[in-house]
């Protein structure tokens, strides 16, 4: 199917609408280097010298009609209608210099209440395959009548940027402009630039609805009872979500709304570094024809994937169709969440396995968004180090995170969810000392919130952080469950969690202008 693209000033004649997954491998064995058939059919594609994202080249078109609701600084940093549409006519002519294109047209969010049209125009197959496993997939009927797509985003990834332009730092240019509904990328052909750029636009548009968009994966039981789980990378969110006993809503995207949750997208986007069939078996089989695996490393011979290999990059990835994964309910809509899990791997070893929150610990925690990672960078340093990212996903947030804290606590407050701090990282002492904390005993907690068992459970007061904690949990030894029990060094113990709560002081700092009395006091106490 073709289409014309004249209306975005493209006069590329042709323009394969929509292709189907064959058409695009054909595509792209013939045309780009570095792409291939691995040995259970998914398609190898290269993403050139960028292989991860680029937050510092981000920039958002200054509009009077938007200034007012977006956070500035060095999330969302401003750039002029003037630069925009140099950028915008850069990539327009280039991608019109090409042969043909590739028009891909989608959904943004299952519920056809808050979806959104996007059309995504490119000069990759790989782009193309991609995005149209990451949309959510039109019918043949739907694709008739989509008629004008409520978003455009303009992918002339191959050609740079021009750094002499004003405001340009790099070769790289991703702009948003709200005004104009559109998104230009100029200069990465790393394919999770879409992703995301759909992700910000849905967190702009949401909760300008009123309504709270997530960076989090969502769950629903056997009952029908719903739980979504926020987390950073390592903190066990993919690996938890995959969950055999219950039905996977979505992966990394979704919005919650008076109709309950909503995944904002029809695919999957997982890393695959140390991928095995063994730790992650829905992923692992989801990786076959129609799945694009990005910057991995295979047997020329055998063409199976060397998961261990980083030698091109650490951020392997692999996109798939979200029916890839065997219990994966689609649509992919559910109920309002009964349990909301705030997931944090803190090397420290100083945050509880399981705390119970309240709705103004909530809404602290959320705004700080942390995790800890280990050092490694330099030989001999085991310092962990602290990481702090706003509503768990601080990238993609235009607005104030304030704005997302509030309407996660109004959705709290109406349907009475529990929120819950999981703590994925070590026990008995920091990184160096402890040791990572069992996943069956995290499973075993997380079990426990979904059965209803912790809400119920006794709890004693963390003395510093103020959260209530469990001090009984069905397959969790009880003295793990306090985390100052497992240390030998009760003094040293004391030290590292003055330390983190510092941390957390000193790193809400920036957010305190905007955030109730009731929030600032929901923190450490020091």
């Amino acid at each position: 199917m073709t289409i014309s693209l004249e209306k975005h000033g493209i006069t590329v004649t042709e323009v394969l609408r929509n292709p189907a997954p064959p058409r695009l491998y054909e595509l792209a064995l013939q045309r780009e280097k570095g792409t291939a058939i691995t040995a259970t059919g998914a398609l190898v594609a290269l993403s050139g010298a960028k292989t991860g994202r680029s937050p510092k080249d981000k920039r958002i078109m200054e509009h009077a009609d938007s200034v007012g609701d977006v956070w500035w600084g060095p999330v969302n940093i401003k750039m002029s209608e003037h630069i925009f549409l140099t950028n915008r006519e850069r990539a327009v002519d280039y991608l019109n210099t090409r042969e043909f294109l590739y028009c891909i047209d989608g959904f943004a969010g299952w519920d056809p209440e808050h979806r959104l049209k996007i059309r995504i125009i490119c000069a990759r197959a790989y782009h193309a395959l991609f995005m149209q496993n990451m949309l959510i997939r039109p019918t043949a009927e739907e694709l008739k009548t989509f008629g004008d797509p409520d978003y455009v985003i303009y992918n002339a990834g191959r050609f740079p940027a021009n750094r002499y332009t004003s405001g340009m730092t790099s070769t790289t240019s991703v702009a948003l402009s709200f005004e104009r509904k559109e998104f230009v990328i100029l200069g990465t052909e790393y394919a999770g630039e879409m992703k995301k750029g759909v992700f910000t636009i849905m967190n702009y548009l949401m909760p300008k609805k009123g309504i709270l968009s997530m960076h989090c994966s969502a769950t629903e039981g056997e009952s029908g009872d719903v739980s979504v789980l926020f987390g950073l990378s390592g903190t066990g969110k993919t690996t938890l979500s995959a969950d055999p006993k219950r039905k996977l809503i979505g992966d990394d995207e979704h919005v919650w709304s008076k109709n309950g949750v909503f995944n904002i997208e029809g695919g999957c986007y997982a890393k695959a570094i140390n991928l095995s069939e063994e730790q992650e078996p829905d992923i692992f089989r989801a990786i076959r024809f129609g799945s694009v695996l990005e910057n991995v490393v295979y047997d020329a011979q055998s063409r199976k994937v060397d998961y261990e290999n980083t030698s091109i990059t650490d951020n392997t990835r692999c996109s798939y169709p979200i029916e890839y994964i065997p219990n994966a309910k689609i649509p992919c809509v559910a109920g309002h969440p009964k349990n909301v899990l705030f997931l944090t791997c803190d090397a420290f070893g100083v945050l509880p396995p399981v705390a119970k929150l309240t709705k103004e610990q909530a809404m602290y925690h959320f705004i700080s968004g942390y995790t800890a990672k280990v050092a490694g960078t330099e030989v001999g340093v085991t310092e962990p180090q602290a990481t702090f990212s706003s509503c768990f996903g601080q990238p993609f947030i235009v607005w104030h995170p304030t704005k997302y804290a509030e309407l996660l606590a109004k959705n709290l407050e109406t349907h009475n969810a529990q929120v819950w701090l999981v703590n994925t990282g070590w026990s008995g002492g920091g990184y160096g000392i402890g040791s990572r904390m069992k996943l069956k005993y995290t499973r075993a907690i997380v079990d426990a919130i979904h059965s209803g068992e912790l809400r119920g459970a006794p709890t004693v007061e963390d003395p510093i952080f103020g959260v209530q904690v469990p001090t009984q949990c069905s397959g969790v030894p009880s003295e793990i469950l306090i985390p100052k029990n497992t240390w030998a060094d009760k003094a040293a113990y004391d030290g590292a969690a003055r330390k983190l709560a510092a941390l957390f002081v000193d790193n809400f700092k920036k957010y305190a202008d905007q955030a109730s009395e009731s929030v600032r006091a929901a923190g450490p106490r020091l």
